[in-house]
């Protein structure tokens, strides 16, 4: 895994988690936001593939797919959380 990839994974868990956080109208900061969207992305791609459900919408090296996974995983891990916290 090249330094490429890392700050890639990292951008779009940023990405995931900002979005997952005005959906679920939930506030926490960039590193909050890039670690809730890398957790999401495991989460989501895992509820993805059990659906069987592909999601490819590429633009350069960017795939949207992959960013929208994340986000819904985003999504479902905070929920939890704050399930879990209330």
């Amino acid at each position: 895994m090249s330094l490429y990839d890392i700050l890639l994974i990292i951008v779009i868990g940023a990405v995931a988690g900002w979005l997952a956080g005005l959906v679920m109208n939930s506030k926490g900061s960039l590193l909050r936001n890039i670690i809730v969207g890398i957790v999401g992305g495991f989460v989501g791609g895992y509820l993805f593939s059990l659906l069987h459900i592909n999601v490819n919408v590429s633009v350069g090296d960017i795939n949207l797919g992959t960013v929208f996974v994340s986000s819904v995983g985003a999504c479902i891990v905070i929920f939890v959380v704050d399930k879990i916290l209330k």
